[in-house]
């Protein structure tokens, strides 16, 4: 099995690569979905965001209230520190059972957003960056995702820097504004590479 992390900032496009690695072969663990699962209603996860934060971040149908929550972690650091103390070891709990349950000789691709933030580089065989300017972060997050100005500069500046991203990368991938089909033609390539790598672990007789 290879681990691969996968991270990027918000709007950089890391959930179209995560499609297409997906589209190849690759297993994917995706942390938002399961973020959104561990807190549920009727989970622990939601109960305790509620003690946490109150009532006021639920839906009037019980349901996390996601925007509401947003809005008010982002604009401050402890409370967000708060949330993903919360957060993190439910999704982390929930990523290894269902990396457990992948083939041995598959490619699972961990889509992590705060990879780089939490520290998580050393968990993984080797880190994808998707990486875009800021420019084209936030051009994407306000004309396609309809965020304010200044929500998105809030949500990119709660999130690692570039640099600090590319830091950890062994393998980049550029989505500043290029065109789909080099984006899709980047992809194969790095495809390409981790089922390589991947067969060359399964290969060796004390991989596990």
């Amino acid at each position: 099995m290879l681990k691969v992390g996968l991270t990027g900032g918000i709007g950089a496009g890391k959930s179209e690569v995560s499609r297409l690695l997906v589209e190849h072969g690759a297993v994917l663990i995706d942390a938002d979905r399961i973020a959104r699962e561990v807190v549920a209603p009727g989970t622990p996860g939601l109960e305790a965001v509620v003690g946490a934060f109150g009532e006021a971040v639920l839906t009037a149908d019980g349901s996390l209230d996601r925007p509401k929550l947003g809005s008010i972690v982002f604009a401050d650091p402890g409370k967000l520190a708060v949330l993903n103390s919360i957060v993190h070891p439910l999704v982390g709990a929930r990523s290894r059972e269902l990396e457990d349950a992948a083939a041995e000789d598959a490619v699972v691709i961990h889509d992590v957003p705060l990879l780089t933030e939490n520290a998580l580089a050393p968990l993984y065989d080797l880190v994808i960056v998707v990486d875009a300017s800021s420019e084209t972060q936030l051009d994407r997050l306000v004309r396609l995702r309809g965020m304010t100005e200044e929500d998105a500069r809030a949500r990119m500046a709660a999130q690692a820097t570039r640099e600090q991203r590319r830091e950890i990368a062994d393998i980049v991938i550029d989505n500043d504004d290029v065109p789909l089909d080099t984006l899709h033609k980047r992809v194969a390539e790095v495809w390409e590479d981790l089922a390589r790598r991947a067969r060359l672990r399964g290969a060796e007789p004390d991989s596990e």
